[in-house]
């Protein structure tokens, strides 16, 4: 869940119809044998439409998904849930769900982010990127079984999201005009990114593998979270979101020598046709495509969903790609665009 299971985040329920939704789940959870509505204490919010309850119960605690149906769909949660338990990776398992009403009844992973743990001692890095990295290759490896079901992460998707980094950014939030020469350059970038990453080779992608999906668990490390959007996608896209993360950045030296342990991991088959050169490329350009997508992500969360907390790290998300620019000729325009006409203006209002 982009905000994860933690306790120190606050759900108000401030309208008539959230109050009638939660009496609803009252209701929905004293049905389920041996449990307490009464001990039902909020949990997390999410960049969704999603909220999460922690329930206590017996020396256990569980955690309650409540996704309103017509905003929100917990049939892929539930699918993917099971995927990811047939794998053996550490993700919630479904204890009770009814998709009808939207509400899940999940395993609780704790509270502890990695995002929070990498905040509190850096020096625990390389341990926690080793099992993150670790559980990728497994779920990679392991999820060709899954793959198939998945939705295609395929050119129409990547021109969408590329296209939230143009329309809510650059035009909603920052009052950006492209003149007929920016909107061709811009065209050329988005036909190299999708074509970077329909080239790959297409695995099981979480789609949002970072520091707040990921929980520190004492066994089977890491937790796993807010997977309902997994797709079949290029080989390099978890993996760059792990490693240039829109919340928490390390130095190009040591994202690069993760790269490469992850990479040493990936099949022979694999390696034979994707040189470590090719690869790295392929992984640098992938984080383009992400990064341009979030930042316009986080602009729309803002302007169409009242929620401010992200924009303080849209200039963090950029700055991946400026970074790029003196090694990918090819990037020129972008890297010049956001870091003459974005960052300028974002630094100045967050």
């Amino acid at each position: 869940m982009r905000s994860a299971f933690n306790a120190a985040w606050r759900h108000r329920i401030t309208s008539t119809d959230s109050t009638a939704r939660r009496k609803q789940l009252e209701r929905w959870l004293a049905g389920i044998d041996g449990l307490d509505p009464a001990t039902l204490a909020p949990a997390s919010e999410d960049a969704s439409f999603r909220h999460y309850y922690r329930l206590e119960s017996d020396d256990t605690t569980r955690i309650v998904m409540d996704a309103p149906p017509g905003r929100e769909d917990c049939g892929p949660f539930t699918q993917i849930a099971g995927f990811l338990e047939q794998m053996d990776l550490n993700a919630p398992r479904v204890l009770a769900s009814d998709l009808d009403l939207g509400f899940l009844l999940l395993t609780d992973l704790g509270s502890t982010l990695y995002l929070a743990e990498l905040g509190n001692d850096r020096s625990c890095a390389d341990s926690l990127y080793s099992d993150a990295i670790s559980a990728l290759v497994r779920m990679q490896k392991s999820g060709t079984e899954f793959q198939s079901e998945l939705p295609p992460y395929d050119q129409e998707l990547l021109l969408f999201e590329l296209s939230l980094f143009h329309d809510w950014l650059c035009e909603r939030h920052l009052n950006i005009e492209f003149s007929k020469s920016d909107e061709e350059q811009w065209r050329r970038c988005c036909d190299l990114l999708v074509e970077n990453a329909l080239q790959q080779p297409q695995v099981f992608v979480h789609r949002d593998y970072h520091s707040r999906n990921l929980m520190v668990t004492k066994s089977n490390n890491p937790g796993i979270l807010d997977f309902q959007d997994a797709v079949e996608g290029p080989v390099t896209y978890d993996l760059v979101s792990l490693l240039k993360d829109c919340y928490i950045s390390w130095s190009s030296s040591q994202v690069k020598e993760w790269a490469l342990e992850f990479y040493d991991q990936l099949g022979e088959g694999t390696k034979i046709k994707l040189d470590s050169e090719k690869f790295l490329r392929q992984f640098d350009l992938m984080g383009v495509q992400r990064h341009l997508k979030a930042a316009g992500i986080f602009a729309r969360l803002l302007h169409r969903d009242g929620k401010t907390g992200y924009m303080p790290d849209v200039p963090r998300t950029l700055e991946y790609i400026v970074a790029l620019k003196e090694r990918y000729s090819e990037l020129s325009f972008l890297a010049e665009f956001i870091e003459q006409r974005c960052l300028p203006e974002l630094r100045e209002s967050t």
